[in-house]
C-alpha cells in the first residue's frame, strides 16, 4: 500500500538555491542595461521576482494537490488542447525580435511554448501508465504500443513541436522532442522504433537548419567562431571569454566585464557565462552540482512512485529540466550552435520560471508518495 511522506526536503533546498541564485545573477548580468534605462532601481530583478513569486506559489498549491489528478483524460487533454490553441493564436500576435513567441495579457508576457512542456509531461505519462504491463514489472518499462501509444503521442508531440517551430523557434522544438523520447525511451520503446524515429528526425532537423539563413549562419559560426569573430561568431567567442576570464575563483560579484555590452544577452541565454566570470570555475561547478542534485532527486521520487504514472511523471519533468540546463550550459561553452534556451531558474524570463517550479511542484507532490 502507498504510504503518503513528507515531501523531499533535499530537492526542496535545491530549489530554493537555484532560485535564490538566479535572482542574484539575474540582478548582477543587468544591471549595465538597468543603469542605461536611467531607472531608480532595476525593471529586470523586479520583473524576475514577481515571476518567482507566482511560480513559488503555483508550486506550493501544485506540491498540495495529488498528482493522480492529472491522470483523468479530461485533464490530460485540456491541457494539451489548450496549449494548442495558444500556440495558434501566437502565430498571429506581435512580433518581436522577428520572432513570434509571446503573448501579451494586461502587460504581462506569456511564451506558450513554455507551456507546452507542462501538458506534453503528463500526456505521455498517461498513455505510458495505460499500456503498463505489469508482467514486465522487473524492467520497471512499459509496452509502447505503436496504435496505441506512440502514434497518439507521435502526433501530439508533432503539432506542438511544428507550431513551435513556425515562430519560429527550434531550440525550444528540440528540447521538447529530446524530453518525450526521453521519457519513451523510459517506458520502453524497442531500439528498433527510435532508430527508426532517428532516421526520420535527423534528417528533418538538418533540412530545418539549412532552410534558414540565419541557421545555417549559426551552424557555420559554431563549427569555426573564429571565422567571423565580428559576427556570427561572435556570441560563442564572448562566452568563451568570460568563462575563460573567471578562473578559478572568479572575478568576484557583480565584477563581470563581459556583461558590460560584450556579451550579448548576459541576462538570459548567456547567464551561465557571467556566473562563471564572477564566481570562477568553483561557483560553475556549484551550479551543475545542483542541478545534477535536481535531476536525482526528481528521478528518484518517481522511482518510488506508487503507480507507473507518477513514475513517468517525475522521471519527465526531471528529464525535461536537466535536459534544458545541458543544452543552455553546451551553448555557452560552445559545445552547441547558439539557441535561445534559458538557463532554469537562473536566466531572466518569467514563463521560464514560473514553468520550472510548477514542474518542481509536481516533483515535490510526487516525492510525497512511497509505492
Amino acid at each position: 500500500m502507498a504510504r503518503k511522506l513528507a515531501f523531499d526536503r533535499v530537492l526542496f533546498t535545491v530549489i530554493v538555491l537555484l532560485v535564490l541564485l538566479g535572482l542574484v545573477m539575474v540582478y548582477s548580468a543587468s544591471a549595465p542595461m538597468a543603469r542605461a534605462q536611467g531607472r531608480a532601481f532595476n525593471p529586470f530583478l523586479v520583473r524576475q521576482l514577481m515571476a518567482a513569486a507566482v511560480g513559488l506559489g503555483a508550486m506550493f498549491v501544485v506540491m498540495h494537490v495529488d498528482y493522480r489528478q492529472l491522470k483523468r483524460r479530461g485533464v490530460v487533454m485540456a491541457l494539451l488542447g489548450t496549449v494548442l490553441v495558444l500556440l495558434v493564436v501566437v502565430l498571429f500576435g506581435p512580433e518581436l525580435n522577428s520572432t513570434r513567441r509571446w503573448l501579451f495579457v494586461a502587460g504581462v508576457s506569456i511564451q506558450p511554448a513554455e507551456l507546452a512542456k507542462l501538458a506534453l509531461v503528463p500526456f505521455v505519462a498517461y498513455l505510458l501508465d495505460r499500456a503498463y504491463r505489469p508482467d514486465r514489472e522487473e524492467r520497471g518499462a512499459a509496452t509502447v504500443n505503436r496504435r496505441e501509444t506512440l502514434l497518439p503521442v507521435a502526433v501530439a508531440t508533432g503539432a506542438v513541436a511544428g507550431l513551435v517551430v513556425l515562430q519560429p523557434d527550434l531550440g525550444t522544438a528540440v528540447l521538447i522532442v529530446a524530453t518525450v523520447a526521453t521519457l519513451l525511451f523510459l517506458g520502453g520503446l524497442a531500439w528498433r522504433s527510435i532508430l527508426l524515429a532517428g532516421a526520420i528526425l535527423v534528417p528533418l532537423g538538418a533540412a530545418l537548419v539549412l532552410a534558414a539563413p540565419y541557421r545555417r549562419a549559426r551552424l557555420f559560426a559554431f563549427l569555426d567562431p573564429e571565422r567571423d569573430p565580428l559576427g556570427s561568431g561572435f556570441q560563442a567567442l564572448q562566452s568563451l571569454i568570460a568563462i575563460g576570464s573567471g578562473g578559478v575563483t572568479g572575478l568576484g560579484p557583480g565584477e563581470s566585464v563581459q556583461k558590460l555590452y560584450f556579451l550579448p544577452y548576459p541576462h538570459s541565454d548567456f547567464i551561465f557565462s557571467i556566473v562563471a566570470e564572477e564566481l570562477g570555475l568553483l561557483g560553475a561547478l556549484a551550479l551543475l552540482v545542483l542541478f545534477a542534485l535536481l535531476f536525482w532527486r526528481g528521478v528518484r521520487a518517481g522511482s518510488k512512485a506508487p503507480d507507473p504514472f507518477g513514475r513517468f511523471l517525475g522521471w519527465g519533468f526531471a528529464s525535461m529540466l536537466a535536459l534544458q540546463a545541458l543544452i543552455n550550459i553546451s551553448v555557452a561553452l560552445a559545445l552547441l550552435p547558439t539557441k535561445g534556451i534559458p538557463l532554469p531558474f537562473i536566466s531572466y524570463g518569467g514563463s521560464s520560471l514560473v514553468v520550472s517550479l510548477a514542474a518542481c511542484g509536481v516533483l515535490l507532490n510526487v516525492s510525497q508518495h512511497d509505492g
